[in-house]
């Protein structure tokens, strides 16, 4: 009989022992096939059953959670949701996350392993840390005077700080809530078919993810181009330039929209924008200089992230010298987003000198503890410092007198470039207002902030649309506020 109770045992201990290797399988080997498996609700309850971590501007919260008390228990809410969805995005407990949402979500989640002194302690207690915070580096007031002068008109703005990158603001319009997107019920359902059906794309990130032709923005770069490149020497010599300008080539001609282009002086034609001289110049500096210019303020690059990923501006090198010579006025193939012309006229704000742009100073515990910092950010050369303080010089001139003088600001040093881009079959689109600017306080040793705006819809008349009239007053505003702050 001790026989048979002693058999007994002996299995079922080799069943307590099966049962214990099978439990440690699908809760310690297999746990990610099942955590993954779409059928699987214990993740998102898991991920909603907490308060998500929020995203900072100089100690303003932008964002919060709210306790619904349903099954997936917190929804994301915004504060100014409208103004700050370029920045922040959306978290939808259905349609996922955008921009910082998404790029911090491990973060915000608290699923990031920084935020947990034992990893594996976590791993086998399934146990959640509290999200983390993400401050950025948006200037909150330098954000409201971007978006109050858009006013809702299609088109941009990007600020950034020319000595470390930072971005002080970015503003899209017109824009959205990205609270409505928060839950899942059919609320959320009919504003997302709502958001996607609308022919103004107010879920298009303008600033960072369209690009646009430049138009007489790009002109900086090409006067650089052609400083370097020893083209010019002297801003106040004449440029040989004929007015009309015929393409290289071809038959077709290049008009100005100013008087006293012929022959006119960098100076003169860089304050009255006259393109026929820049689309020559361009053409005598050539494609491997002026793509060389272009490219190391930021044109071409395809891994731009601020975190999130950015659009890349393009100046395309295969060309021929009439499509060189339109390029070079920021037409044919040359696009750019806000944020590249915003790089543009930080570079020359900057010495001649570009920092990479970026959009998170630090990332905390929710207890505020730092984890992270930005840190330095990687510095390129645009053009040479003496050609940096030309091109100081030539943007100065164009606000205290040229095209731009709406930006300026007392008190302050401002340079700025306008431009009126075409764009459509045989340029029949509403043509892009450009205003493209820094500044510096008197007091100042450097420049503060450089600023690009664009403006899409800005007339409905052709005439009456230009940067200086339209986007250089939204810039001023910008520029104002950075100063003041």
């Amino acid at each position: 009989m001790t026989r048979y109770i002693r058999l007994a045992a002996v299995f079922c201990a080799l069943l307590l022992v099966a049962l214990l290797v099978n439990a440690a399988r699908i809760q310690v080997f297999q746990a990610r096939s099942y955590d993954d498996n779409p059928a699987n609700r214990r993740q998102n309850i898991a991920r909603y059953g907490q308060p998500r971590g929020d995203i900072l501007a100089d100690g303003a919260r932008l964002t919060g959670s709210e306790d619904t008390g349903e099954q997936l228990r917190y929804e994301r809410t915004y504060a100014h949701g409208p103004m700050y969805a370029p920045v922040t995005g959306f978290a939808s407990q259905v349609y996922g996350t955008t921009l910082l949402e998404h790029a911090e979500d491990d973060l915000l989640s608290g699923t990031d392993p920084m935020l947990s002194p034992f990893p594996l302690w976590n791993d086998l207690t399934r146990s959640q840390n509290a999200g983390g915070d993400v401050v950025t580096t948006i200037e909150p007031a330098a954000q409201a005077a971007a978006y109050t002068g858009l006013g809702g008109r299609k088109g941009a703005v990007a600020a950034i700080e020319p000595a470390t990158g930072r971005i002080l603001a970015l503003v899209s319009t017109p824009s959205y809530d990205p609270a409505v997107l928060s839950g899942n019920g059919l609320a959320a359902k009919r504003s997302w078919e709502r958001l996607n059906g609308d022919r103004d794309k107010p879920m298009l990130n303008r600033a960072v993810r369209q690009t646009y032709p430049p138009g007489s923005t790009f002109k900086v770069v090409t006067a650089a181009a052609a400083l370097d490149a020893g083209v010019l020497k002297d801003l106040d010599e004449p440029t040989d330039s004929p007015d009309p300008y015929t393409l290289p080539g071809t038959r077709t001609s290049l008009t100005n929209e100013a008087d006293g282009c012929r022959d006119a002086s960098l100076r003169e034609a860089f304050v009255w924008s006259c393109n026929t001289v820049f689309a020559r110049l361009g053409v005598r500096v050539g494609v491997e200089d002026m793509a060389r210019t272009a490219e190391a303020v930021g044109f071409n690059d395809t891994e731009v992230k601020i975190p999130f990923s950015v659009a890349p501006s393009t100046f395309d090198t295969s060309v021929d010298r009439a499509q060189l010579a339109l390029s070079s006025i920021g037409q044919y193939n040359t696009r750019a987003t806000p944020l590249q012309m915003a790089m543009v006229a930080a570079a020359v704000a900057n010495g001649g000198q570009v920092r990479s742009p970026h959009l998170v100073e630090r990332t905390t515990r929710a207890s505020g503890a730092t984890l992270a910092t930005a840190g330095a950010r990687p510095l390129r050369r645009m053009m040479h410092p003496s050609t940096a303080v030309r091109m100081k010089e030539l943007m100065a001139d164009v606000v205290t007198e040229g095209t731009g003088r709406r930006a300026a600001i007392r008190g302050a040093t401002v340079g700025g470039k306008t431009g009126t881009a075409q764009h459509g079959v045989d340029n029949s689109g509403v043509p892009y207002a450009w205003f493209v600017s820094w500044a510096q306080a008197d007091g100042d040793l450097e420049p503060k902030v450089a600023v690009a705006v664009v403006v899409e819809d800005a007339s409905a008349r052709r005439g009456e649309i230009s940067g200086g009239g339209d986007a250089a007053p939204i810039a001023r505003s910008v520029m104002r506020a950075v100063l003041n702050s």
